[in-house]
Protein backbone atom coordinates (compact mmCIF):
# COMPACT_ATOMS: atom_id res chain seq x y z
CA UNK A 1 0.00 0.00 0.00
CA UNK A 2 1.28 3.32 -0.93
CA UNK A 3 1.60 6.06 1.89
CA UNK A 4 3.38 8.80 0.09
CA UNK A 5 0.02 10.49 -0.60
CA UNK A 6 -1.11 10.43 2.90
CA UNK A 7 2.50 11.47 4.40
CA UNK A 8 2.62 14.44 1.94
CA UNK A 9 -0.58 15.49 3.43
CA UNK A 10 0.56 14.76 6.87
CA UNK A 11 3.61 17.08 6.15
CA UNK A 12 1.77 19.75 4.35
CA UNK A 13 -0.98 20.12 7.28
CA UNK A 14 2.56 19.81 9.40
CA UNK A 15 3.64 23.19 8.26
CA UNK A 16 0.31 24.76 7.82
CA UNK A 17 -0.15 23.84 11.26
CA UNK A 18 3.07 25.71 12.35
CA UNK A 19 2.74 28.94 10.06
CA UNK A 20 -0.63 29.17 12.19
CA UNK A 21 1.05 28.66 14.89
CA UNK A 22 3.64 31.30 14.20
CA UNK A 23 0.87 33.73 13.06
CA UNK A 24 -1.12 33.17 16.11
CA UNK A 25 1.63 33.83 18.81
CA UNK A 26 3.27 36.78 17.69
CA UNK A 27 -0.53 38.67 17.28
CA UNK A 28 -0.72 38.15 20.52
CA UNK A 29 2.86 39.26 21.36
CA UNK A 30 2.59 42.31 18.86
CA UNK A 31 -0.94 42.85 20.91
CA UNK A 32 0.57 43.38 24.10
CA UNK A 33 3.69 45.36 22.99
CA UNK A 34 1.16 47.69 20.60
CA UNK A 35 -1.58 47.94 23.29
CA UNK A 36 1.48 49.75 25.39
CA UNK A 37 2.19 51.82 23.04
CA UNK A 38 -1.69 53.38 22.41
CA UNK A 39 -1.65 53.59 26.39
CA UNK A 40 1.60 55.11 26.70
CA UNK A 41 0.20 57.69 23.77
CA UNK A 42 -2.96 58.73 25.20
CA UNK A 43 -3.25 57.49 28.87
CA UNK A 44 0.19 56.74 30.66
CA UNK A 45 1.23 60.73 31.13
CA UNK A 46 -1.86 61.19 33.20
CA UNK A 47 -1.45 57.68 35.07
CA UNK A 48 2.05 57.46 35.94
CA UNK A 49 3.51 61.58 35.48
CA UNK A 50 0.53 63.93 36.59
CA UNK A 51 3.05 66.14 37.85
CA UNK A 52 4.90 66.82 34.44
CA UNK A 53 3.71 69.20 32.39
CA UNK A 54 1.59 67.49 29.40
CA UNK A 55 4.68 67.22 26.68
CA UNK A 56 7.37 65.95 29.30
CA UNK A 57 4.67 63.81 30.59
CA UNK A 58 4.14 62.33 26.84
CA UNK A 59 7.64 61.85 26.60
CA UNK A 60 8.29 60.53 30.04
CA UNK A 61 5.49 57.73 28.24
CA UNK A 62 7.41 56.89 25.76
CA UNK A 63 11.04 56.40 27.49
CA UNK A 64 9.10 53.86 29.36
CA UNK A 65 7.93 52.48 25.87
CA UNK A 66 11.18 52.87 24.34
CA UNK A 67 12.18 51.22 27.50
CA UNK A 68 11.11 47.64 25.78
CA UNK A 69 13.65 48.17 22.83
CA UNK A 70 16.14 48.48 25.18
CA UNK A 71 15.44 45.11 26.47
CA UNK A 72 14.72 43.33 23.45
CA UNK A 73 18.18 42.80 22.31
CA UNK A 74 19.56 41.21 25.40
CA UNK A 75 15.81 38.83 25.43
CA UNK A 76 16.99 38.24 21.78
CA UNK A 77 20.92 37.23 22.56
CA UNK A 78 19.49 35.45 25.72
CA UNK A 79 16.22 33.07 23.54
CA UNK A 80 18.83 33.22 20.26
CA UNK A 81 21.55 31.14 22.52
CA UNK A 82 19.06 28.73 23.61
CA UNK A 83 17.08 28.70 20.68
CA UNK A 84 20.39 27.30 18.91
CA UNK A 85 21.32 25.31 21.46
CA UNK A 86 17.97 23.47 22.83
CA UNK A 87 15.58 24.50 20.08
CA UNK A 88 12.99 26.76 18.62
CA UNK A 89 9.60 25.70 20.00
CA UNK A 90 10.87 25.58 23.71
CA UNK A 91 11.71 29.20 23.92
CA UNK A 92 8.79 30.55 21.53
CA UNK A 93 6.74 29.26 24.84
CA UNK A 94 8.67 30.83 27.28
CA UNK A 95 8.38 34.26 25.28
CA UNK A 96 4.60 33.97 25.22
CA UNK A 97 4.46 33.70 28.66
CA UNK A 98 6.72 36.03 29.73
CA UNK A 99 4.70 38.99 27.40
CA UNK A 100 1.78 37.57 28.45
CA UNK A 101 2.14 38.37 32.22
CA UNK A 102 3.97 40.84 31.72
CA UNK A 103 1.25 42.56 30.16
CA UNK A 104 -1.29 41.43 32.47
CA UNK A 105 0.37 43.03 35.40
CA UNK A 106 0.65 46.28 34.15
CA UNK A 107 -2.99 46.37 33.94
CA UNK A 108 -2.63 45.56 38.00
CA UNK A 109 0.00 48.80 38.64
CA UNK A 110 -1.30 51.22 40.73
CA UNK A 111 -1.27 54.61 39.64
CA UNK A 112 1.01 57.33 40.85
CA UNK A 113 -1.63 58.65 42.90
CA UNK A 114 -1.97 55.94 45.00
CA UNK A 115 1.83 54.66 45.40
CA UNK A 116 3.63 57.46 43.93
CA UNK A 117 7.03 56.92 42.64
CA UNK A 118 6.32 53.01 42.72
CA UNK A 119 3.93 53.15 39.85
CA UNK A 120 6.58 54.26 36.92
CA UNK A 121 9.13 52.04 38.75
CA UNK A 122 6.73 48.90 38.73
CA UNK A 123 5.83 49.76 34.64
CA UNK A 124 9.38 50.14 33.72
CA UNK A 125 9.95 46.56 35.24
CA UNK A 126 6.60 45.54 33.49
CA UNK A 127 8.03 47.13 29.99
CA UNK A 128 11.65 45.34 30.48
CA UNK A 129 10.09 42.12 30.86
CA UNK A 130 7.74 42.62 27.49
CA UNK A 131 10.59 43.48 26.01
CA UNK A 132 12.66 40.69 26.74
CA UNK A 133 10.23 38.37 25.54
CA UNK A 134 9.34 39.99 22.31
CA UNK A 135 13.05 40.02 22.02
CA UNK A 136 12.98 36.56 21.76
CA UNK A 137 9.37 36.07 19.83
CA UNK A 138 10.66 38.34 16.73
CA UNK A 139 13.69 35.82 14.93
CA UNK A 140 12.00 32.48 16.52
CA UNK A 141 8.94 32.43 15.40
CA UNK A 142 10.14 33.61 11.59
CA UNK A 143 12.80 30.50 11.73
CA UNK A 144 10.06 28.28 12.71
CA UNK A 145 8.07 29.16 10.06
CA UNK A 146 11.09 29.27 7.82
CA UNK A 147 12.40 26.36 8.18
CA UNK A 148 9.17 24.39 7.84
CA UNK A 149 8.73 25.88 4.47
CA UNK A 150 8.58 23.47 1.31
CA UNK A 151 10.76 24.49 -1.63
CA UNK A 152 10.33 27.62 -3.51
CA UNK A 153 8.00 28.96 -0.58
CA UNK A 154 10.70 30.66 1.35
CA UNK A 155 9.79 33.92 1.45
CA UNK A 156 6.06 33.03 2.00
CA UNK A 157 5.97 30.91 5.00
CA UNK A 158 9.09 33.76 6.75
CA UNK A 159 6.10 36.10 6.02
CA UNK A 160 3.39 34.70 8.16
CA UNK A 161 5.20 35.76 11.57
CA UNK A 162 5.58 39.33 9.97
CA UNK A 163 1.68 39.47 9.30
CA UNK A 164 1.61 38.99 13.22
CA UNK A 165 2.96 42.82 13.73
CA UNK A 166 -0.18 44.28 12.09
CA UNK A 167 -2.72 41.57 13.55
CA UNK A 168 -1.51 43.13 17.06
CA UNK A 169 -1.47 45.83 15.97
CA UNK A 170 -5.28 45.62 14.68
CA UNK A 171 -6.58 43.68 17.61
CA UNK A 172 -4.98 45.72 20.17
CA UNK A 173 -6.67 49.11 18.89
CA UNK A 174 -10.03 47.86 18.44
CA UNK A 175 -9.95 46.08 22.06
CA UNK A 176 -8.59 49.91 23.38
CA UNK A 177 -10.89 51.79 20.76
CA UNK A 178 -14.00 49.44 21.81
CA UNK A 179 -13.70 49.62 25.50
CA UNK A 180 -12.91 53.46 25.10
CA UNK A 181 -16.44 53.83 23.28
CA UNK A 182 -18.35 51.41 26.08
CA UNK A 183 -17.63 53.50 28.97
CA UNK A 184 -17.81 57.29 29.98
CA UNK A 185 -14.51 59.07 28.96
CA UNK A 186 -13.31 59.62 32.63
CA UNK A 187 -13.56 56.24 33.87
CA UNK A 188 -12.03 54.87 30.79
CA UNK A 189 -8.79 57.34 31.43
CA UNK A 190 -9.17 56.16 35.25
CA UNK A 191 -9.54 52.51 35.09
CA UNK A 192 -10.79 51.19 32.18
CA UNK A 193 -7.53 51.52 30.35
CA UNK A 194 -6.86 48.13 32.66
CA UNK A 195 -9.17 45.92 30.91
CA UNK A 196 -7.16 45.45 27.57
CA UNK A 197 -3.85 44.51 29.62
CA UNK A 198 -6.28 42.28 32.24
CA UNK A 199 -7.06 39.90 28.85
CA UNK A 200 -3.86 39.37 27.99
CA UNK A 201 -3.96 36.08 29.95
CA UNK A 202 -6.93 35.05 28.37
CA UNK A 203 -5.24 35.57 25.32
CA UNK A 204 -1.89 33.59 26.52
CA UNK A 205 -3.71 30.68 27.25
CA UNK A 206 -5.23 30.23 23.54
CA UNK A 207 -1.19 31.18 22.28
CA UNK A 208 -0.05 28.28 24.34
CA UNK A 209 -2.43 25.77 23.39
CA UNK A 210 -1.79 26.33 20.00
CA UNK A 211 1.94 26.57 20.04
CA UNK A 212 2.23 23.28 22.52
CA UNK A 213 0.80 20.78 19.31
CA UNK A 214 3.95 22.69 17.26
CA UNK A 215 6.61 20.11 16.31
CA UNK A 216 10.33 21.72 16.51
CA UNK A 217 11.82 23.23 13.61
CA UNK A 218 13.06 20.50 10.95
CA UNK A 219 16.73 22.55 10.19
CA UNK A 220 17.14 22.35 14.40
CA UNK A 221 16.59 19.07 14.11
CA UNK A 222 18.97 17.91 11.85
CA UNK A 223 21.70 20.36 13.42
CA UNK A 224 20.99 17.84 16.49
CA UNK A 225 21.27 15.28 14.28
CA UNK A 226 24.51 15.73 12.96
CA UNK A 227 25.85 16.76 15.92
CA UNK A 228 26.73 20.38 14.97
CA UNK A 229 24.96 22.33 17.61
CA UNK A 230 26.94 25.35 17.97
CA UNK A 231 28.41 26.15 22.20
CA UNK A 232 28.51 29.32 21.26
CA UNK A 233 26.70 30.88 18.55
CA UNK A 234 26.44 34.21 18.99
CA UNK A 235 30.59 34.50 19.02
CA UNK A 236 29.85 32.23 15.33
CA UNK A 237 27.50 34.34 14.02
CA UNK A 238 29.83 36.77 13.77
CA UNK A 239 31.55 35.51 11.67
CA UNK A 240 29.42 36.97 9.27
CA UNK A 241 31.55 39.88 9.48
CA UNK A 242 31.46 43.08 10.23
CA UNK A 243 30.46 45.03 6.29
CA UNK A 244 27.45 42.49 5.89
CA UNK A 245 26.41 42.83 9.06
CA UNK A 246 26.41 46.09 9.60
CA UNK A 247 25.08 46.63 6.12
CA UNK A 248 21.97 44.06 6.85
CA UNK A 249 21.02 46.67 10.02
CA UNK A 250 21.24 49.85 7.74
CA UNK A 251 18.58 47.73 5.27
CA UNK A 252 16.13 47.06 8.43
CA UNK A 253 16.21 50.56 10.17
CA UNK A 254 13.86 52.62 8.14
CA UNK A 255 11.13 49.79 8.16
CA UNK A 256 10.41 49.95 12.21
CA UNK A 257 11.44 53.79 12.27
CA UNK A 258 8.60 54.52 10.34
CA UNK A 259 6.26 52.16 11.36
CA UNK A 260 6.56 53.38 15.13
CA UNK A 261 5.76 56.82 14.20
CA UNK A 262 3.27 56.21 11.95
CA UNK A 263 1.63 53.59 14.78
CA UNK A 264 2.48 55.46 17.90
CA UNK A 265 3.92 58.88 17.46
CA UNK A 266 0.77 60.08 15.43
CA UNK A 267 -1.79 59.36 18.01
CA UNK A 268 -0.14 61.84 20.15
CA UNK A 269 0.97 64.58 17.93
CA UNK A 270 -2.22 64.14 15.84
CA UNK A 271 -4.39 64.61 19.22
CA UNK A 272 -2.51 67.21 20.89
CA UNK A 273 -1.20 69.37 17.69
CA UNK A 274 -3.65 69.28 15.22
CA UNK A 275 -6.95 68.62 17.20
CA UNK A 276 -7.60 65.64 15.48
CA UNK A 277 -9.98 63.08 17.33
CA UNK A 278 -8.47 60.13 19.41
CA UNK A 279 -11.00 57.15 17.81
CA UNK A 280 -10.76 58.95 14.64
CA UNK A 281 -6.78 58.14 14.38
CA UNK A 282 -7.01 55.17 16.21
CA UNK A 283 -9.49 53.81 13.22
CA UNK A 284 -6.74 55.17 11.02
CA UNK A 285 -3.96 53.15 12.14
CA UNK A 286 -6.16 50.42 12.53
CA UNK A 287 -7.20 50.48 8.85
CA UNK A 288 -3.49 50.65 7.61
CA UNK A 289 -2.92 47.60 9.64
CA UNK A 290 -5.25 45.94 8.03
CA UNK A 291 -3.92 46.81 4.29
CA UNK A 292 -0.25 45.87 5.90
CA UNK A 293 -1.90 42.32 6.75
CA UNK A 294 -3.86 41.36 3.81
CA UNK A 295 -0.80 42.19 1.77
CA UNK A 296 1.77 40.49 2.89
CA UNK A 297 1.03 37.44 1.47
CA UNK A 298 1.29 39.05 -2.03
CA UNK A 299 4.31 40.56 -1.25
CA UNK A 300 6.13 37.19 -0.50
CA UNK A 301 4.49 35.33 -3.02
CA UNK A 302 6.33 37.91 -5.60
CA UNK A 303 9.88 37.73 -3.49
CA UNK A 304 9.16 33.73 -3.96
CA UNK A 305 8.38 34.08 -7.73
CA UNK A 306 10.70 37.26 -8.91
CA UNK A 307 13.35 37.17 -6.11
CA UNK A 308 13.20 39.87 -3.11
CA UNK A 309 16.28 42.09 -3.50
CA UNK A 310 14.84 44.40 -6.68
CA UNK A 311 11.58 44.53 -4.46
CA UNK A 312 13.24 45.26 -1.09
CA UNK A 313 15.07 47.85 -3.09
CA UNK A 314 12.12 49.40 -4.38
CA UNK A 315 10.03 49.16 -1.54
CA UNK A 316 12.42 51.42 0.41
CA UNK A 317 12.53 53.93 -2.17
CA UNK A 318 8.67 53.95 -1.92
CA UNK A 319 8.97 54.19 1.87
CA UNK A 320 11.48 57.38 1.43
CA UNK A 321 8.85 58.88 -0.54
CA UNK A 322 6.06 58.47 0.85
CA UNK A 323 7.60 59.61 4.43
CA UNK A 324 8.09 63.02 2.42
CA UNK A 325 4.30 63.68 1.98
CA UNK A 326 3.20 61.59 4.91
CA UNK A 327 3.10 64.32 8.21
CA UNK A 328 2.39 67.56 5.84
CA UNK A 329 -0.64 65.62 4.38
CA UNK A 330 -1.35 65.15 8.10
CA UNK A 331 -1.27 68.66 8.98
CA UNK A 332 -3.95 69.26 6.28
CA UNK A 333 -6.44 69.05 9.19
CA UNK A 334 -8.88 66.99 6.65
CA UNK A 335 -10.04 63.42 7.67
CA UNK A 336 -9.99 62.24 3.96
CA UNK A 337 -6.62 63.25 3.69
CA UNK A 338 -4.89 62.26 6.62
CA UNK A 339 -6.62 58.52 5.69
CA UNK A 340 -5.15 58.78 2.51
CA UNK A 341 -2.00 59.25 4.31
CA UNK A 342 -2.39 56.30 6.81
CA UNK A 343 -3.93 53.76 3.96
CA UNK A 344 -0.21 54.64 1.71
CA UNK A 345 1.99 53.60 4.91
CA UNK A 346 -0.46 50.63 5.14
CA UNK A 347 0.49 49.98 1.15
CA UNK A 348 4.28 50.74 1.19
CA UNK A 349 5.28 49.58 4.53
CA UNK A 350 4.86 45.93 4.11
CA UNK A 351 6.70 45.90 0.66
CA UNK A 352 10.01 45.72 2.82
CA UNK A 353 9.09 44.44 6.59
CA UNK A 354 7.17 41.32 4.69
CA UNK A 355 10.81 39.41 3.57
CA UNK A 356 13.19 41.47 6.02
CA UNK A 357 12.94 38.79 8.01
CA UNK A 358 14.12 36.11 5.66
CA UNK A 359 16.47 38.77 4.46
CA UNK A 360 18.63 38.65 7.82
CA UNK A 361 17.40 35.04 8.85
CA UNK A 362 19.77 33.57 5.70
CA UNK A 363 22.40 35.64 6.39
CA UNK A 364 23.44 32.78 8.82
CA UNK A 365 23.97 28.88 8.69
CA UNK A 366 20.86 27.10 10.97
CA UNK A 367 23.03 25.94 13.13
CA UNK A 368 23.75 29.48 14.59
CA UNK A 369 20.68 31.70 12.76
CA UNK A 370 18.40 32.37 16.20
CA UNK A 371 21.57 34.24 17.69
CA UNK A 372 22.14 36.23 14.38
CA UNK A 373 18.91 36.28 13.63
CA UNK A 374 17.78 38.35 16.91
CA UNK A 375 20.75 40.48 17.09
CA UNK A 376 20.32 42.52 14.08
CA UNK A 377 16.41 42.12 14.47
CA UNK A 378 16.57 43.63 17.89
CA UNK A 379 19.42 46.21 17.14
CA UNK A 380 17.37 47.33 14.39
CA UNK A 381 14.36 47.98 16.74
CA UNK A 382 15.98 50.17 19.48
CA UNK A 383 18.11 52.33 17.13
CA UNK A 384 14.75 52.32 14.85
CA UNK A 385 11.58 52.15 16.31
CA UNK A 386 12.60 52.23 19.92
CA UNK A 387 13.91 56.00 19.52
CA UNK A 388 11.49 57.14 17.02
CA UNK A 389 8.55 58.23 19.28
CA UNK A 390 10.75 60.15 21.35
CA UNK A 391 12.87 61.73 18.84
CA UNK A 392 9.63 62.51 17.11
CA UNK A 393 8.00 64.21 20.39
CA UNK A 394 11.10 66.39 20.86
CA UNK A 395 11.55 67.45 17.31
CA UNK A 396 7.66 68.65 17.46
CA UNK A 397 8.55 69.87 20.95
CA UNK A 398 11.34 72.13 19.74
CA UNK A 399 10.45 73.14 16.41
CA UNK A 400 6.34 73.25 17.00
CA UNK A 401 5.91 71.75 13.67
CA UNK A 402 6.29 68.43 12.20
CA UNK A 403 9.29 69.14 9.27
CA UNK A 404 11.84 68.19 11.88
CA UNK A 405 10.30 64.61 11.84
CA UNK A 406 9.90 64.69 8.43
CA UNK A 407 13.57 65.11 7.79
CA UNK A 408 14.41 62.49 10.54
CA UNK A 409 12.65 59.67 8.66
CA UNK A 410 14.07 60.61 5.00
CA UNK A 411 17.48 60.98 6.85
CA UNK A 412 16.41 57.13 8.07
CA UNK A 413 14.95 55.79 4.65
CA UNK A 414 18.32 57.02 2.68
CA UNK A 415 20.03 54.97 5.47
CA UNK A 416 18.60 51.61 4.79
CA UNK A 417 18.10 52.42 0.99
CA UNK A 418 21.82 52.68 0.87
CA UNK A 419 22.08 49.86 2.97
CA UNK A 420 20.32 47.73 0.86
CA UNK A 421 21.81 48.40 -2.54
CA UNK A 422 25.31 47.83 -0.66
CA UNK A 423 24.41 45.04 0.52
CA UNK A 424 22.97 43.13 -2.01
CA UNK A 425 25.91 44.36 -4.31
CA UNK A 426 28.32 42.63 -2.09
CA UNK A 427 26.90 39.25 -1.53
CA UNK A 428 26.19 37.70 -4.70
CA UNK A 429 22.82 37.08 -5.92
CA UNK A 430 23.60 33.21 -6.69
CA UNK A 431 24.06 32.62 -2.91
CA UNK A 432 21.81 29.98 -1.93
CA UNK A 433 19.20 31.11 0.95
CA UNK A 434 20.64 30.56 4.53
CA UNK A 435 23.02 27.45 3.28
CA UNK A 436 25.90 28.48 1.61
CA UNK A 437 28.52 28.26 4.84
CA UNK A 438 32.31 28.46 3.89
CA UNK A 439 34.17 26.02 5.22
CA UNK A 440 35.37 25.66 8.88
CA UNK A 441 31.81 27.09 9.82
CA UNK A 442 32.57 31.02 8.29
CA UNK A 443 29.16 32.03 6.70
CA UNK A 444 28.50 33.19 3.53
CA UNK A 445 29.71 36.82 2.43
CA UNK A 446 32.42 36.53 5.61
CA UNK A 447 35.59 36.33 2.92
CA UNK A 448 35.70 39.34 0.26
Amino acid sequence: MDHQPAQRLSLRAARRRTAAAMLVGTTLEWYDFFLYGTAAALIFNKQFFPELSPTAGTLAAFSTFAVGFVARPVGGLVFGHFGDRIGRRNTLIVSLLMMGLASTSIGLIPNFDAIGFWAPALLVIARVVQGFGLGGEGAGATLMSMEHAPAGKRNLYAGFPQMGTPAGLVVANIVFLSISALMPTGAFESWGWRIPFLLSIVLVAVGLAIRLRVEESPSFSQVVEEKSVARFPLRDALDAGFARLGLTLCAVLANSAVAYVFMVFTLSYGTKQLDYNKDFLIACVSGAAVVWFVSIPYWTGVADRFGRRRMFVWGSLAILVWCIAFLPMLNTGSVVVAALAFLGMGLIVPVTHSVQGAIIADTFPASVRYSGTSLILQLGAILGGGLAPIISTALVGESGGSAGVTVYLVVMCAISLSGAVALFRRVPEGERDGEAVIAEGRLAGAVD
